[in-house]
């Protein structure tokens, strides 16, 4: 199968599947590259049923820009950089590409419409598994799992009844940085929660925020007014550090942070004055930047920071209908198929 049925029902009106693959000439068995040799099985299977493979073993990007020539496909599995170099070390008989990620800030975009090869992603099918993580964020960050953590190793544990402190998702404002697929999920989730009010900003309302009465204010006045703030919108030129000082200085002292989307939507030097000042209350962190993030990294340090290492899709369902998805969009494209997720 390649999606879970409740998937392939919730997110896909037409899907095309492995048996209306057909390419013109039905002996031709294309060239695919797949970037990474940790993808999931259930991706290259599918590849592999009409296409050679080949795999980039050691991630190195000399490795993959030496393997990327003469390709007809490629399964970019990594975040390394898609531009122009590794188009030109293809060639131009490369027709088909996706990535196996919804975020794709790593792509040189311009370039892959330059040369009208079509591009694919995986959305969708990783708003559950993200939501999931953002919730989890949410509640460690505030109840101080990470302090308490700390408290244990260090045989600190006190029994007072004004010890340990946090925050509650009850009755709070929560504002959600980009209503997508992914913000409407954590919604949802958090509807459970008894939330006060929704708040969420982005370049237009959203009609799918209505059913959760969630009211569309500008990016100063959800900054201002929540208790808890997600993380969930592209990294663009728009978006980038655009969590700054100026913007921590205008957050309740009580706020809880939440990061599932990119590193470089919040500038990190800020975020360190922030939670070590106590100008807000905590932050949880799926993203950072850079990743890995360095074992001495400043925010390692600090007690109402809790960081995890990018795991917001990690689940084993997840990951391998991403790499399903990803190898259709491939194959798709080398058919001359619509793709089942495009990127534009």
């Amino acid at each position: 199968m390649l999606f879970h049925k409740l998937q392939f029902k919730r997110f896909y009106k037409t899907m095309v599947l492995i048996k209306d693959i057909k390419f013109k000439d039905p002996n031709w068995r294309p060239k695919v590259l797949v970037t990474h040799n940790d993808v999931p099985e259930t991706g290259l299977k599918l590849l592999r049923e009409k296409c050679e493979v080949t795999v980039v073993e050691t991630g190195e990007r000399s490795e993959l820009l030496q393997k990327v020539k003469g390709m007809d496909g490629i399964f970019w599995g990594s975040h390394q950089k898609l531009d122009a170099e590794a188009l030109d070390m293809a060639g131009p008989q490369l027709k088909s590409i996706s990535t196996m990620s919804v975020g794709i800030d790593y792509v040189d975009l311009e370039e892959v419409k330059r040369r009208k090869i079509p591009l694919g992603y995986t959305p969708n099918v990783l708003n559950d598994a993200v939501a999931d993580i953002g919730v989890g964020l949410a509640i460690a960050a505030s109840r101080r799992f990470h302090e308490g953590r700390q408290k244990i190793e260090s045989s600190e544990w006190e029994r007072r009844q004004q010890w340990l402190l946090g925050q509650e998702i009850r009755d709070s404002t929560v504002g959600i940085v980009g209503f997508g697929a992914i913000g409407e999920t954590i919604a949802k989730r958090l509807t459970g929660f008894n939330v006060g009010q929704f708040l969420y900003c982005g370049h237009r309302p959203k009609p799918a925020a209505e059913k959760y009465n969630a009211k569309f204010v500008p990016f100063m006045d959800l900054v201002a007014q929540s208790d808890f703030i997600f993380i969930i919108c592209p990294l663009t030129n728009e978006t980038r550090k655009m969590f700054n000082a100026e913007v921590f200085s205008k957050m309740k002292t009580t706020s809880v942070l939440i990061n599932v989307a990119r590193g470089d939507i919040v500038d990190q030097e800020a975020l360190y004055d922030a939670l070590k000042n106590n100008k807000i209350f905590s932050a949880g962190l799926d993203v950072m930047s850079p990743e890995p993030l360095p074992a001495d990294h400043p925010l390692l340090t600090l007690p109402n920071c809790f960081i995890i290492p990018h795991l917001g899709s990690a689940t084993i369902r997840t990951r391998n209908d991403m790499s399903s998805l990803a190898a259709m969009n491939v194959l798709c494209g080398l058919a001359d198929e619509p793709m089942n997720a495009a990127a534009y």
